[in-house]
């Protein structure tokens, strides 16, 4: 079983969210445990003070080391191989390709920074790994931190009724996902491609796997570049160009 330790000032804003769909799910089959730790417990003073203002002057607080510290190597007990990320906008960008890597590990801790940051010997000594969900800041490291632990909830097997429901999201094999639909087959006046309701599986195959290439030319064209194609793939692409793109 896995476990995903994540350290917070808000523990309220994390708790909510793990015991609700997937992450729930993950936790009653027993193959995630996760473990929510406030930041503000390990405190060495009687006021339980977490933040200070930084050496040098300037705007903001700064979360102490002394609290940081001491959370994760009470989470490291027994367990000095795991990984200690930080939920950072100066981290490396979080995408489907690093999910399926750390989701190797059996053990993950998250560090949720607020305010200004954290003592930089935070990450000196104890950060593995920081990590950003996208050029933006929030107020704090829950939300992203969630977002990665989701994602990898997801890739956890057994976690999802249906594996191959994980295997055809975007991203996972480097393309966006194809258009889906359900009933009704026609709604207000919108019709099902024929090709979905044909009951010929190896067409429905090839229209998939050219709206997936199709999706992708037009809005990640990047991602191309990066994904092997077969001769088949190259062809569906050559279809594609032919009809304008659309």
């Amino acid at each position: 079983m896995r476990r995903y330790d994540i350290l917070t000032l808000f523990p309220g804003m994390v708790q909510g969210a793990i015991q609700e769909s997937i992450l729930r799910r993950a936790q009653e089959k027993g193959l995630l445990e996760i473990r929510v730790i406030n930041i503000r417990d390990y405190a060495v003073d009687k006021h339980r003070v977490v933040d200070d203002l930084p050496f040098g002057g300037g705007p903001g607080m700064i979360l102490k080391p002394e609290p940081i510290f001491a959370a994760v190597r009470d989470c490291q007990r027994g367990h000095s191989e795991a990984r200690v990320i930080l939920m950072s906008p100066q981290g490396s960008r979080f995408d489907q390709k690093m999910a399926q890597e750390l989701v190797q590990e059996e053990r993950l801790i998250f560090i949720c920074g607020r305010y200004k940051g954290v003592d930089e010997r935070v990450r000196q000594a104890l950060v593995t790994d920081e990590i950003s969900i996208g050029d933006y800041v929030l107020s704090g490291g829950e939300l992203p931190a969630l977002v990665v632990v989701e994602a990898l909830a997801r890739l956890i097997p057994g976690v999802l009724g249906d594996e191959e429901s994980a295997r055809s999201d975007s991203f996972y094999a480097g393309l966006l996902d194809h258009p889906h639909y359900t009933r009704p087959a026609c709604f207000e006046g919108m019709e099902v491609p024929p090709v979905l309701v044909s009951g010929h599986h190896e067409q429905v195959r090839r229209w998939r796997r050219k709206e997936a290439l199709r999706r992708t030319r037009e809005r990640r064209p990047d991602l191309l570049s990066s994904v092997p194609l077969s001769d088949e793939d190259r062809q569906l692409l050559e279809e594609i160009e032919r009809e304008g793109g659309n």
